[in-house]
């Protein structure tokens, strides 16, 4: 998400998506503006219910006031659903059983899978990885990714659009990690980090072979 082109309200949301935890001096030095335009931002996230705020104890000196996200801030963030139903998913469990649920996951991954392919065709590693993230983007899923080595990335998603569905039914998270390492076309992926974990974000590490 390019938070360059949104209103300075927008820009600190996503910071503290991002980030978790941030003060007013951090804001300050991340968004390039004076402490006085920070708070100002800061109190109508506050007022709005989007902020929840906490003082944390120095050794030496006055304490810190941090800010993070709210619950309610969640809703300011994509959910995509992609034709998943929580009650839908129960309905076919009490009918079906376990199994029926999983063949839908491995169902959905295949298409998924079958879908992103094509766009992976003829790309380096690199550009892979690049056009994985425009596509979790385009399904609302923050992403972002560094490279580690020369074979080894990693890949962090800070919004989960299926999270009230991975938490109910974890094999929907099983089922990303095995299509990412699919499209990718990787020798090994982990997943390190996980919403449903309690995580702030999830979070692989994407090994290729060598080229």
């Amino acid at each position: 998400m390019d938070i360059t082109k949104k209103s300075t309200k927008d820009k600190i949301v996503n910071l503290l998506k991002k980030e978790v935890v941030l003060t007013v001096n951090e804001l300050k030095e991340l968004l390039d503006i004076t402490h006085m335009a920070v708070r100002k931002h800061l109190i109508v996230l506050e007022k709005d219910g989007l902020l929840v705020t906490n003082e944390v104890r120095q050794p030496m000196g006055r304490p810190i006031q941090t800010y993070s996200l709210s619950e309610k801030a969640e809703a300011l963030f994509p959910k995509n659903y992609d034709g998943i139903s929580i009650e839908f998913l129960h309905d076919i469990k009490e009918l079906y059983g376990n199994e029926a649920i999983q063949r839908l996951f491995d169902k959905r991954q295949e298409r998924l899978t079958n879908e992103y392919h094509t766009r992976m065709h003829s790309k380096t590693a690199s550009e892979k990885m690049t056009e994985m993230v425009h596509i979790q983007n385009e399904k609302g899923y923050m992403a972002g990714y560094s490279q580690i080595d020369d074979n080894t990335y990693e890949l962090v998603e800070y919004n989960c659009p299926i999270l009230s569905v991975a938490r109910e039914y974890k094999t929907a998270c099983h089922c990303e990690t095995d299509m990412l390492k699919h499209v990718l076309d990787a020798d090994d992926i982990s997943r390190t980090c996980c919403r449903t974990d309690g995580d702030n974000f999830c979070k692989f590490v994407v090994t290729f072979d060598k080229e």
